[in-house]
């Protein structure tokens, strides 16, 4: 599936809507909300051309349905998403994957990978020039696999092309819901305050995930917003 928007708010809308028209309904065995129903694209891209025309979703007067996401809420995700901190109960951050990425063995020994990639990508497109594949920002690692809840976004990829600061988003299980524009949010906020450090203006963002998907509890918001009604029992 291939979702072309103009923003984020149209992005989140077009994904519900062709969801509940293709996706595939199974039972969580292992993850988040093991036991529900889970409603998911096959695989699926969205490209926003204009991301920060709209950040959040715009929920209609009159309808009954929470907002999912605030601009409150997603800039002080963006500040999260800079620095390394994180409480007793997480077992990682995205902000710590970026800025201070550590390594963990069997044993829960953390190993540290000494790198800021956010600033590193900033350097390389300054000092370096734009005309390299190089400048990928990782957050996924193999020892991801021991962990009970690993990291949903695994990668984001940069280009800088036609004066403007790009990013190609990998995630591998991702909330259409919730999920879907508070990460999008933060990373929109990320990428324009790094096109700014690098001198370039703000570009689109390309998103990929073979899991990008709606739990059973938000059915009847997503058919509300849409107007559509899931099948349960014919997928």
């Amino acid at each position: 599936m291939k979702i072309e928007a103009f923003d984020l708010d149209d992005a989140w809308f077009r994904c519900l809507s062709e969801l509940i028209d293709h996706g595939y309904i199974y039972e969580v065995t292992r993850g988040s909300y093991k036991g529900q129903k889970r409603l998911e694209f096959d695989f699926v891209t969205v490209q926003v051309t204009n991301p920060g025309h709209q950040i959040i979703p715009l929920i209609p007067e009159g309808m009954a349905i929470p907002p999912p996401v605030t601009m409150e809420y997603i800039n002080n995700y963006m500040n999260y998403i800079l620095t390394s901190a994180k409480t007793a109960q997480e077992d990682y951050t995205y902000g710590e994957r970026l800025v201070e990425p550590v390594a963990r063995t069997r044993d829960g020994r953390e190993l540290p990978l000494s790198v800021n990639q956010i600033l590193e990508v900033i350097r390389i497109y300054k000092e370096e020039g734009f005309g390299t594949n190089q400048a990928t920002m990782e957050v996924g690692m193999p020892s991801d696999l021991l962990l009970p809840d690993p990291p949903c976004l695994r990668l984001i990829d940069t280009r800088v092309r036609y004066g403007k600061l790009h990013f190609f988003v990998y995630f591998r299980s991702w909330d259409l819901w919730g999920g879907f524009p508070a990460n999008l949010g933060a990373l929109q906020k990320l990428k324009e305050w790094m096109a700014s450090e690098i001198g370039v203006a703000d570009g689109q963002i390309i998103a990929l995930s073979k899991g990008l998907h709606l739990y059973d509890h938000c059915f009847k918001y997503a058919e509300l917003r849409t107007g559509k009604a899931i099948k349960v029992d014919s997928k």
